[in-house]
């Protein structure tokens, strides 16, 4: 039987560089994990935002992983861990981040495919969501002059 593939949240992927202790970074909030990883990847420095905006974003599933998407176009792997985001390309931040009421149900849910790069999940409330839950049509309009009374 093949491995299960855990559906990847932010904690799970921006790890300390393998040279240094797997647990160095425990201590860390897991939206801040993304300034400190790019940091050690991009050799570069960045300073995570300092105080909360109003801005809400949506997580999502996409290819087995949470993420979110900044109005930059940038995007990160998030954790309803840690439900903000702050931007490791514009500096925008901390947005926070609506998820689902169960992650771990859409996570099972999500376990079902057995093919991870299939994975992809929106909020049913996401303006970006490509597939939102049908709602009823309207009743037909009756638009015969002659039924008017």
């Amino acid at each position: 039987m093949p491995p299960v593939i855990k559906v990847v949240r932010a904690e799970a992927f921006y790890l300390p560089p393998p040279t240094e202790p797997a647990n160095l970074w425990a201590d860390v909030p897991a939206a801040e994990r993304a300034f400190r990883w790019i940091e050690y990847r991009m050799g570069r420095r960045i300073t995570p935002p300092v105080e909360p905006v109003e801005e809400t974003y949506f997580a999502q599933v996409n290819q087995n992983r949470w993420v979110t998407s900044c109005v930059c176009g940038s995007a990160a792997i998030v954790s309803p861990a840690d439900p903000r985001y702050g931007c490791t390309e514009c500096g925008y931040g901390w947005a926070s981040l609506v998820f689902p009421d169960d992650v771990e149900a859409v996570e099972a849910q999500m376990l079902l495919e057995p093919r991870p790069h299939l994975r992809n999940w929106f909020h049913d409330a996401d303006p970006d969501n490509p597939n939102p839950p049908v709602t009823e049509p309207p009743p037909p309009v009756d638009m015969d002059p002659r039924s008017t009374p």
